[in-house]
């Protein structure tokens, strides 16, 4: 018996990656959830340009130092991982976004259609990079707002705008944008 594992094709493991994201992302759009439907749809409109993020940061500012300085480090990441996403992720990648039949079993859940390109999430990115910049800074937020970005990143698939791996790829560079602003920000502390 041989020991040999066989090799992966790199085409055909983005090929299986793609086919896999098509499956997940019309599940989803097949899928009854009206209670659901609502919530989601406002809250994808609520992280629109990052509202949440900046209301949660404002209202962190009126806080003590640390408080402050959370506040600012959730900024600083969001705008890392807003840059990020949307002057080169979507720029480079250039993903259609997903195809919205006009028959849509459930058109009440949809948001308007963005014009920009499908990959990586920028709303999932930028909520992202702010619960993953505050967490450290506030250990009792961390969880909340990991919350509310993971709900904000399912948001996008739900309301028709994104892909599963769109969102994916958006927390991954949220993560590394907050990593970024924390790393700065403890090299300019010392």
């Amino acid at each position: 018996m041989s020991d040999r594992r066989p090799k992966i094709s790199p085409v055909r493991l983005v090929r299986d990656l793609a086919t896999l994201d098509q499956a997940l992302y019309e599940a989803v759009t097949v899928t009854r959830t009206p209670t659901l439907d609502t919530a989601l749809r406002r809250l994808s409109a609520a992280a629109d340009h990052s509202k949440l993020s900046f209301t949660v940061a404002g209202l962190l500012a009126l806080g003590d130092s640390r408080s402050r300085r959370a506040a600012a480090l959730g900024v600083a990441a969001v705008g890392v991982a807003s840059a990020s996403a949307n002057l080169l992720g979507k720029k480079l990648v250039r993903r259609p976004r997903p195809h919205r039949a006009v028959d849509s079993p459930f058109p009440g859940r949809h948001v308007p259609m963005p014009d920009s390109a499908s990959f990586p999430s920028g709303h999932t990115a930028s909520a992202v990079a702010f619960a993953a910049a505050v967490g450290p800074a506030l250990p009792g937020a961390a969880v909340p707002l990991g919350l509310l970005a993971c709900a904000v990143g399912y948001s996008r698939v739900h309301t028709g705008v994104h892909y599963p791996g769109d969102v994916i790829a958006g927390a991954l560079l949220g993560t590394g944008s907050a990593a970024l602003v924390l790393s700065l920000a403890a090299r300019a502390d010392v």
